[in-house]
């Protein structure tokens, strides 16, 4: 029997390829936003967001810290294989053009890809977004503190003005503090405009946010909004760039093959007190803690995620490439990636459980913790961390206490905030793990 107009067009919607969105913050604090746990100010776009998609309660970085985040993320390889750790600065080289990246990948694949915000994955002409894959380009080539006016080193971060990049050019030599005002906006204005021009191809759009780390700014018609300072400003204008998107998606027509991830880096930075973020888990950013590694997630994807749901499976961002090189038909690139395809495990197919029997955690260059693959349990290795004790305020940062831990169990199921070193009873699980943690220490860390 032949199809009818209306079935072929129907056909023809649903074979067409997936947008991909990807929205990702800058040390932004698990609770930050209403939906997982802010009290004090209204974010109805992040709120809207995850009622038209699922809740990840239980999302993790392979490392708490911007580059070495942002590097896993775009090629779904752990900190320890890329050699990209803690945070680089101004002239490094970054990431190594060995390793693909999801631009690269997708564009490959057909895809339109952009880039709009802050890229921390080396600072080098073949380095850089315009060589890494991205068809379009802004934003900062490094962390937004690493200027004149850093509240340490200025004399050092002096030597190395911000630069504001587009495709491939210097727009504006020396970012000071009005574009630092901006640049939430001007990230936001170029993805829609982006989304408005490319309605007819599937596409890729990554949008790394500046903000919230420090030093936080806001343009003039958030200064004052929230009511309860500066970083609750700073909020409300990430959620209305979280609402410009996803009208823009709305207006082309494209809300409903598009899917939207929304994140964030790392943990809040704990140490600017007042101008840094909330988690309910222990310690923060740069600390394989929870509330370093953990991050708030929504994921929309229409007809394809139940929306208005909440799902503690656990996952890390190294999953994201391969997963959604599936969902797209993409062909993932030939280099040995770290993560896996999650899909049928994160939307809920049945008995599909987590391919990775682990997910391990670093800090710089430095391993730290494991985690099993389905959330259950994880191990902290012996390791020095950084814990706050006293926070900073109005950008000035606080004082950290140098602690240690030994090689300790939790039991995240019942114990998410790692309160309880539970290793005595349960030795057997703590070896089983253990040996996880010596596998990936031979393959990962041998050489350093």
């Amino acid at each position: 029997m032949q199809s009818s107009k209306k079935e072929q067009e129907i056909a023809k919607k649903e074979s067409k390829k997936p947008n991909v969105v990807i929205i990702f913050l800058d040390d932004s604090g698990y609770a930050d936003f209403n939906p997982f746990g802010q009290k004090n100010l209204p974010t109805p776009n992040v709120q809207k967001l995850a009622e038209e998609g699922t809740m990840f309660t239980n999302f993790h970085v392979p490392q708490a810290i911007c580059s070495a985040s942002r590097s896993a993320l775009l090629t779904g390889c752990y900190p320890g294989r890329t050699k990209v750790f803690g945070a680089h600065g101004p002239k490094e080289r970054g990431l190594e053009t060995t390793f693909p990246t999801m631009g690269e990948v997708f564009k490959s694949g057909g895809y339109k890809t952009a880039i709009f915000g802050k890229w921390h994955c080396g600072d080098q002409p073949e380095t850089r977004p315009d060589a890494r894959g991205f068809d379009e380009s802004c934003g900062l080539m490094y962390s937004n503190d690493m200027w004149k006016y850093h509240p340490e080193n200025p004399e050092y971060w002096g030597k190395y003005p911000i630069q504001f990049w587009e495709n491939g050019k210097v727009t504006i030599d020396d970012v000071g503090i009005p574009e630092q005002k901006n640049l939430t906006k001007w990230y936001t204005e170029h993805a829609v405009y982006f989304i408005n021009r490319n309605n007819n191809s599937p596409f890729l759009l990554y949008v790394p946010h500046s903000m919230p780390h420090v030093p936080i700014f806001c343009s003039k018609e958030f200064e004052g909004k929230s009511g309860i300072g500066l970083y609750g400003d700073v909020t409300m204008e990430l959620d209305w760039s979280v609402g410009e998107i996803m009208n823009a998606l709305k207006e082309n027509g494209l809300e409903e093959n598009t899917i939207v991830i929304f994140t964030s880096d790392n943990g809040p930075w704990a140490a600017y007190g007042n101008h840094a973020g909330k988690t309910p888990f222990r310690e923060a950013k740069a600390t394989s803690f929870e509330g370093g590694t953990r991050s708030a997630c929504i994921i929309k994807y229409p007809n394809h995620l139940k929306a208005n749901t909440t799902s503690n499976k656990a996952f890390v961002s190294i999953d994201l490439l391969p997963t959604l090189c599936y969902l797209t038909g993409v062909q993932p690139s030939n280099t040995e990636i770290d993560g896996k395809n999650i899909w049928d495990y994160i939307s809920n197919e049945k008995g599909a459980t987590n391919p990775h029997d682990y997910y391990a955690f670093s800090t710089g260059k430095n391993f730290e913790s494991v985690m099993t693959g389905d959330g259950k349990w994880k191990l902290h290795l012996d390791h020095n961390y950084q814990s706050l004790n006293t926070p900073g305020k109005d950008g000035l940062p606080g004082k950290y206490d140098t602690k240690h831990i030994n090689l300790s169990l939790f039991d995240m199921e019942n114990d998410p905030y790692e309160t309880k070193n539970v290793i005595d009873r349960n030795k057997g699980i703590a070896e089983k793990i253990k040996k996880y943690a010596d596998l990936h220490q031979q393959i990962f860390y041998a050489n350093e």
